[in-house]
């Protein structure tokens, strides 16, 4: 149906809803170029005293929307994290024991090795929770507003507790 409603579209020919029981909506000509689109867009809107879209700066900052933003950004550091790490193995001249034995010979204090372990911890502890909790939006749980709101508390409590566990390792 699909093929056919493209072929009689591509000819010029309109399809009467009573031919084929649907509704064909005819196509934007492209006579026009993107600057020209935009321009009407904005004359219109202008036209119409249609307000510009709000800046983020005039929303009330929430948990969920927090978290959404730390969700993206957890998983953007982790990928790059791993990246960088994958490619660095490839690169670097010498093998995995002899950067683990460099590592070990710094003599770092016990207080920056809890922070480093917390610091890597964190952003896995939370990528992990916060996707356990949007799988469960996946099967359409959770989504009134107190529940929401639980499940990110939940999911933050969590997270700092495995990272602080992970951490005193």
């Amino acid at each position: 149906m699909a093929l056919l409603l493209r072929t009689v579209a591509r000819q010029g020919q309109c399809l009467s809803r009573s031919q084929f029981g649907v509704l064909y909506r005819h196509a934007v000509p492209m006579g026009t170029t993107a600057n020209e689109e935009m321009n009407k867009f904005w004359a219109k809107n202008t036209r119409l005293n249609r307000p510009v879209s709000p800046h983020i700066s005039i929303y009330k900052w929430s948990i969920p929307m927090l978290m959404s933003i730390s969700h993206r950004g957890t998983g953007v550091a982790l990928s790059s994290g791993i990246s960088a790490f994958a490619l660095a193995a490839l690169v670097l001249p010498e093998s995995y024991p002899y950067y683990l034995d460099l590592i070990h010979s710094m003599t770092f204090g016990p207080q920056f090795l809890a922070f480093s372990k917390f610091a890597l911890a964190f952003p896995v502890a939370y990528h992990t929770f916060n996707g356990i909790r949007h799988l469960a939006w996946d099967l359409g749980k959770g989504f009134k507003i107190p529940e929401v709101y639980r499940s990110g508390y939940i999911v933050v409590a969590l997270t700092v507790l495995t990272s602080i566990s992970l951490a005193a390792m």
